[in-house]
């Protein structure tokens, strides 16, 4: 299922149990009315992790739900992410894969299902507008053109990936000399597909010292208008050194690879 411009819903592929059911064009909600007789409980998305999404890679999210109904279903059940109405809103993902029926209890129509999200932010209808809270909804389809549509009230957080870089010099340097770290923050461009620099963040400057296990946070830089990242720290022991971007409601939180610089 694809999110549209036109808050429409078009039906691409689903999977469920491992056998292929798809379909093709922009499809309006079903004829039937949504019924009852059915609901869904331990819905977890992503693990309550907000999904980060780059510019090429497509995302899977992983997803677990219980439903618990003794109708018959002709087709899902489906855990997905949407904005405005569940059933005429937009929707995020571009494909689904759902497992089989774990039967927890068999007389009163309980199981288990595990579920994974496709996300290609390659897709012509993805952009930047996308990032941001989300909500989640599940839905099955009933025997008889009917279905069952839940509003879980669950937010879900899709963020713009960050990269970062670092690069701390002289190496080596001696004890109580400067040294000069750089780098750069970018973020997702899901309209160019391409990391663009990111303006005006707040970045931290962190230090692992030589034997130690934790980074530490030492000062922190604002990026430049090309993302561009410099500060001066005092050589006081060897270690290395990482920049750190923690992120916003739209942008993932990331750190840059750690460079070690040997102090005599």
């Amino acid at each position: 299922m694809q999110r549209t411009k036109t808050g429409k819903t078009m039906w691409s592929a689903a999977v469920a149990g491992g056998a292929a059911v798809v379909f093709t064009g922009v499809a309006a909600v079903p004829a039937g009315a949504a019924e009852g007789g059915v609901s869904f409980t331990r819905v977890a998305v992503n693990g309550g992790k907000p999904i980060v999404i780059g510019v090429k890679e497509e995302v899977v999210v992983p997803a677990v739900f219980r439903m618990t109904t003794k109708l018959r279903y002709d087709f899902g059940p489906t855990v997905f992410p949407y904005r405005g109405n569940p059933d005429t809103g937009g929707t995020l993902h571009s494909s689904v894969i759902t497992s089989d029926c774990k039967v927890v209890d068999k007389a009163k129509g309980v199981c288990d299902f595990k579920e994974w999200l496709y996300i290609d932010p390659r897709n012509l209808d993805f952009g930047n507008e996308d990032a941001g809270t989300w909500k989640s909804a599940a839905r099955v389809y009933l025997a008889g053109d009917a279905h069952d549509t839940d509003d879980k009230n669950l937010p879900l957080q899709v963020k713009r990936a960050t990269r970062v870089t670092v690069n701390a010099s002289p190496e080596p340097v001696a004890s109580g000399k400067t040294i000069t770290v750089t780098g750069r923050v970018t973020r997702a461009n899901w309209d160019t597909h391409t990391y663009q620099g990111y303006t005006g963040r707040t970045v931290s400057l962190q230090f692992k010292a030589a034997g130690a296990s934790t980074y530490t946070t030492v000062k922190k830089a604002t990026s430049s208008s090309t993302g561009a990242l410099r500060t001066t720290v005092k050589a006081t022991g060897p270690g290395t050194w990482r920049w750190t971007y923690f992120g916003n409601s739209t942008s993932g939180a990331k750190s840059s690879t750690g460079d070690y610089v040997a102090v005599r």
